[in-house]
């Protein structure tokens, strides 16, 4: 595979993103590389690309972490991905490799590590494909984050529940997905055009967060319910006060634990006895690639396989390719509800 591909690229803080030609890399022993047939966008992405930040380490840069494609090569050590030819899911980032450009998303060819690359069932499209690596990323590490192993299975009997507030986002649809499948009775907070949508996935009780009195519904039902709210993960900004108002109503005497997938500010507010952390996975490569294998050749994948995991939220593709990243970026920094924009590649 050598030759060359054509890449957006970052050239300077502030962007926009640019299309060139790059050299097509050459997989690592433990190293996947991927044909682009689509991406999927996330906040991060035009955060990186208008403001630098999270940090881009090397200019001129791709960012970009969602793909689904076609396994191109696979390193001399890949036991676990799919053969060449295969079609396939990857989460591909330069976050973790020091914003190396072979590694970021918006490219026709990208290498990811092999634990991150799973086979993309033939139901699905590429499109519904690519919504699937950081979002599940996400929304599984914020359990491990507050302590709760991915293969939890509590029973009704155990009487578990979790608020997740901001479901409808693609973090939060996960979010909820997972927490059915740890066996947790999930009550969630979203614009009401969403509740039907957020129950389908697995909510069993959805609250409109703009509501007055939305942190006394959510106490009554728990209540009324006879369930153990101790946990909860708050996916959007400004969620974390109603999220602590709560708790503090259904927690008793128990500790509790908050996964907080924004950025935490220092002055945040706080709660006796609850724990409240940044939803992050661990910079210590050996664990966080076996948490990841867990997420992706674990969860996700049997999700997949069994049917109980699906694409979401709903798709809005936007045309254009590579060319197309910029507008539809512009597109996602200008706001929208309950969808996932996708660009096929």
């Amino acid at each position: 595979m050598t030759g060359k591909h054509l890449a957006a690229i970052l050239p300077q803080k502030g962007g926009p993103l640019s299309v060139e030609e790059r050299s097509t890399p050459e997989p690592g022993p433990n190293e996947v590389l991927i044909e682009v047939k689509a991406v999927a966008l996330n906040p991060v992405d035009y955060y990186q690309r208008d403001h630098g930040f999270p940090p881009v380490p090397i200019y001129p840069a791709v960012i970009g972490s969602d793909v689904a494609g076609i396994i191109a090569k696979v390193g001399s050590n890949v036991t676990t991905a799919p053969a060449p030819g295969s079609r396939a899911i990857a989460l591909a980032t330069s976050f973790y490799f020091n914003g190396s450009p072979d590694h970021g998303a918006f490219q026709k060819y990208v290498l990811a590590q092999s634990e991150a690359v799973i086979a993309l069932p033939d139901a699905l499209s590429f499109e519904e494909g690519a919504v699937f690596p950081l979002a599940v990323m996400t929304a599984l590490t914020a359990w491990t984050t507050v302590g709760i192993p991915l293969d939890t299975k509590y029973t009704p009997q155990d009487k578990q529940a979790v608020l997740i507030w901001g479901a409808a986002s693609s973090v939060g649809t996960f979010a909820v997905q997972s927490a059915k499948s740890l066996g947790f009775t999930t009550y969630a907070t979203a614009s009401p055009k969403h509740h039907d949508y957020l129950k389908k996935l697995g909510a069993h009780a959805v609250f409109d967060y703009n509501t007055s009195d939305v942190v006394s519904q959510i106490v009554d039902a728990v209540k009324q319910d006879g369930v153990k709210l101790h946990t909860a993960h708050c996916v959007v900004t400004g969620g974390l006060q109603p999220t602590l108002d709560v708790l503090r109503e259904t927690k008793g005497n128990a500790a509790a634990k908050v996964a907080h997938s924004p950025v935490l500010p220092p002055d945040h507010p706080t709660l006796d006895n609850t724990e409240i952390t940044f939803n992050f996975p661990s910079m210590d490569k050996a664990i966080r690639d076996k948490h990841m294998y867990q997420c992706f050749h674990g969860w996700l994948q049997d999700g997949l396989k069994s049917g109980s995991v699906v694409p979401s939220p709903s798709i809005q593709v936007e045309d254009g390719g590579l060319e197309g990243l910029n507008p539809a970026l512009d597109k996602l920094r200008a706001g929208v509800s309950g969808t996932k924009i996708v660009v096929p590649i």
